[in-house]
């Protein structure tokens, strides 16, 4: 059914006569006749039963006349959501975000999201990187916080790239030093991420190109928990220098990982080829400024 023609009946009903619906629409009398005409073949029953000047609605006239206006107001409020959402003053931002990083890199960029698009709601879903990695392959959100590299499948931009660093107890004689490499670290017993988690991968991949399996001593979720694992002297763990920056300890010493290989470049993936929806588009182009202009501010 062609809106256009649904819309001239209706008119002609609201406004008791062709050339008062035609007035109405800024069309001619000839145009909405041609159209009510159209309606009523295409239905297969008169709408108006015509007694000289005046056009009553015949039974079938009076469904469609009712259906009509719902359908028509319906149709307008599809319009202006779509307009609102193509205005971004409406919409969801599905983001997932690995709990190592996503605070100090992320936390500012919701703000000034949040500012400039108040009418979008932001849906957060907090994993390790395999787990988000699943969901953003069957659809479940727009992007993804991984490290790179990550699979063919996404596409992805950079946010930021950190040397690693390794925690160490002070007292234990490699804190003495400026930087490290894992070969260091082969007799240190190690205090890895949860599985899950690329920089566990990454670290591991690591010792093995180094010659040997490590000794893991225990496995956590938390960074603040592995620190003071570390502060305890159970043993090694590794962090983005800017996130161990932020978290320092009078028991634990920041040396500088100096293995190829294990930098942490952190970047936000979607789908290759996915459709991305307006708030998606500006979540991306906010990620894109931060980049070439970190202070996020304003």
């Amino acid at each position: 059914m062609d809106f256009r023609t649904l819309r001239a009946f209706v008119e002609v009903v609201r406004q008791g006569g062709f050339s008062q619906a035609a007035k109405a629409v800024f069309a001619t009398q000839s145009t909405i006749s041609k159209a009510v005409k159209q309606l009523e073949e295409e239905i297969g029953a008169p709408l108006l039963d015509r007694i000289g000047h005046r056009s009553l609605l015949t039974p079938v006239g009076e469904v469609v006349y009712r259906r009509g206006v719902r359908l028509l107001a319906d149709r307008d409020d599809l319009i202006a959501e779509l307009d609102e959402i193509r205005g971004l003053k409406r919409g969801v931002l599905k983001l997932g975000l690995p709990p190592v990083g996503s605070a100090t890199l992320f936390a500012p960029l919701f703000a000034v999201y949040r500012r400039r698009y108040p009418g979008i709601e932001v849906r957060l879903a907090e994993y390790g990187s395999d787990e988000l990695e699943e969901r953003l392959r069957a659809g479940e959100i727009d992007f993804a916080g991984a490290l790179l590299p990550t699979s063919a499948e996404f596409e992805w931009q950079e946010v930021r790239h950190e040397p690693l660093v390794a925690l160490v107890p002070v007292g234990n004689p490699l804190s003495v030093e400026s930087r490290l490499t894992l070969a260091d670290l082969r007799q240190t017993p190690l205090i890895l991420f949860d599985s899950g988690f690329t920089l566990n991968r990454i670290i591991l991949d690591a010792t093995r190109r180094a010659g040997f399996e490590p000794d893991i001593v225990a496995r956590s979720s938390q960074i603040d928990f592995m620190v003071q694992l570390v502060a305890a002297g159970l043993g090694v763990a590794f962090l983005p220098r800017l996130i161990a920056a932020q978290r320092p300890d009078p028991a634990v010493r920041q040396v500088l990982l100096d293995e190829p290989g294990t930098e942490w470049i952190m970047a936000m993936c979607w789908r290759r080829g996915a459709f991305l929806s307006e708030a998606a588009k500006a979540w991306l182009a906010l990620v894109g400024e931060s980049i070439s202009r970190p202070d996020t501010s304003v």
